[in-house]
């Protein structure tokens, strides 16, 4: 057997084995951005290597047009190290062209090797993108010879630092304890009644002699205003008769209601005396005659007036015949009825401000977050929790293959992986059938001289029949140059296809990339594949991209 086919062979093997263990895809529309550097864009640092807690400059460097608005990262953009100052823009005009330098200070206080991620500039209407670089941070070595070493200290029990998952917890509750005082305050509570309030709950007999009471207290003897004293008079009189015996008492004339009062007593269904009638029309005239007429009688009369309303005031109430059972009935019925409709007010009240300040909330939150985000966040989003839960950031395979990953990648054990002949094979992964998104990492060592060439566009093109053999429909492949941020080249194979859905004839949108690397007889992949219309996922999918590098085999 030549190498060559035993080569094709051990490829075929290979990705075989990656795909029989990729998971379902899930939904995410990715727009890939191209990740090879633009000439009018330039980045660079001052040192790669400095101590914990140096400063270094990071400097951007942007040819464009007088006429082009240039928009440059702000904010901690450059995790994992900290950006502790932002230099104002240095411009030069070269003829009809800017040449604009951004610097920021960044620094570290953890020793470690890491990777300043690509910051995108904006340009006009278009997005450029720097490289990612590598910075080593290491620690300040000691002198032991100048600094005395001192035995370790003994172990001492501190309080485990609580977090504050209880702020926004405790925000809420104060927000709901604030709306449901306010509605107890402004609806539920039983107020305190007005004195107005207090007279109007009295029975008509007993307004009516209160009303003659404060009548009694006014100065309109003293001061001889005979026509506002008349005036009150008789509208106690005529409030009375309009709720006890017609009612229309207030608006009627002196005569109609006179006549209103005979009638009631020839009907039976009043016993009221004629003089108690007469007494009524007196009065009523003489207060006619006083408002309309400007007649004044004597002080001590309107005394005596008012004695006599009071008198006929009792006389009504003792002609008026008492409520039969029913009509008590219906009266207690109708003050419950009253009753719960002021409940039932109360409730729907209730439940329109509770409704309108949701949604109040609820837009707030759309307003400045999205409506995704927020619908996802009460809902519930597996990949958005993904993205915003603890990262791993680890090696697998020999060589390493370094990543960062939602979760930490198990390693697979696969017949098709153990029984590649003359590869050595370790393959981990995350996700399953149900999964959101699917990764793969593998590194195979073939058993074959270090100066055989492994052509990556042939593995590509195996990674991707075996796709269509899985099930996989309209492929549509690009292709182009990946460099890792510490150097490493390889392919990068990437686009969009129908992936077969668990349980189901159906095909559901997806989008996926290879990245295939090789030194020597070593060819290392990492595969990730996942559904549309998940823009969690698209960040994702970009965190991992911009993560991923190789240690050099030696």
């Amino acid at each position: 057997m030549n190498k060559d086919f035993r080569y094709m062979n051990f490829k075929t093997s290979v990705f075989r084995s990656l795909v029989v263990g990729l998971p379902s895809f899930f939904f995410c529309l990715f727009s890939l951005f191209p990740l090879l550097s633009f000439s009018q864009v330039k980045s660079s640092i001052d040192s790669t290597k400095i101590k914990i807690g140096e400063q270094i400059t990071y400097k951007i460097q942007v040819e464009v047009d007088t006429t082009d608005l240039v928009v440059f990262p702000e904010g901690q953009t450059f995790l994992p190290l900290e950006m502790i100052e932002s230099y104002k823009i240095d411009t030069t005009k070269n003829n009809a062209r800017y040449s604009l330098i951004k610097k920021y200070g960044l620094t570290q206080f953890d020793s470690g090797a890491y990777t300043i991620p690509r910051q995108k500039i904006i340009i006009g209407t278009k997005e450029y993108f720097t490289d990612s670089m590598r910075v080593e941070v290491n620690n300040i070595k000691v002198d032991t010879t100048k600094q005395g070493l001192y035995d370790i200290k003994p172990y001492i029990e501190v309080e485990k630092s609580s977090s504050n998952w209880w702020k926004p917890l405790l925000y809420i509750l104060a927000a709901l304890l604030l709306v449901a005082f306010l509605l107890y305050w402004f609806i539920w509570r039983k107020k305190p009644l007005t004195e107005e309030e207090e007279i109007a709950l009295l029975p008509p007999y007993e307004r009516a002699k209160l009303a003659l009471k404060k009548l009694d207290e006014s100065d309109y003897l003293q001061q001889s205003e005979l026509k506002g004293y008349y005036s009150e008079l008789t509208f106690i009189i005529r409030k009375y008769l309009d709720e006890k015996v017609y009612d229309r008492a207030l608006e009627s004339t002196t005569d109609e209601l006179v006549s209103r009062l005979k009638l009631l007593k020839e009907g039976n269904q009043i016993e009221l005396s004629q003089e108690d009638i007469r007494n009524i029309e007196t009065i009523l005239k003489r207060a006619d005659l006083v408002k309309f007429a400007k007649s004044a009688p004597d002080v001590e009369l309107a005394k005596i007036d008012r004695n006599t309303i009071d008198m006929e005031i009792d006389h009504v109430k003792e002609a008026l015949p008492e409520p039969t059972e029913e009509e008590k009935l219906l009266n207690q019925q109708y003050k419950e009825e009253q009753e719960r409709k002021k409940k039932r007010r109360k409730i729907v009240a209730t439940i329109v401000i509770s409704v309108f300040l949701l949604l109040a909330t609820f837009t707030g939150f759309v307003i400045k977050y999205g409506f995704d985000y927020v619908k996802d966040t009460i809902v519930g989003n597996d990949s958005k929790e993904l993205l915003e839960g603890n990262w791993v950031t680890s090696d697998y395979g020999v060589p390493p293959i370094y990543i960062s990953t939602p979760e930490v990648l198990e390693r697979i054990q696969s017949q098709a992986i153990d029984t590649i002949q003359n590869a050595k094979t370790t393959f981990f992964g995350y996700g399953t059938v149900l999964s959101p998104l699917n990764i793969g990492v593998s590194t195979s060592k073939l058993n074959v001289p270090d100066s055989t060439k492994i052509d990556l566009n042939l593995a590509a093109e195996g990674a991707l029949r075996l796709f269509e053999n899985n099930g996989v429909k309209n492929l549509i492949t690009k292709r182009e140059q990946f460099i890792t941020p510490n150097a490493a080249e390889g392919l990068k194979v990437y686009g969009t296809a129908d992936f077969p859905r668990p349980l189901s004839t159906e095909l559901k949108k997806g989008n996926y990339v290879i990245l295939l690397f090789t030194s020597g007889n070593v060819l290392q992949s990492v595969i990730l594949a996942w559904e549309a219309d998940d823009v969690y996922a698209d960040q994702i999918m970009e965190r991992i991209l911009n993560s991923i590098e190789l240690k050099k085999v030696e």
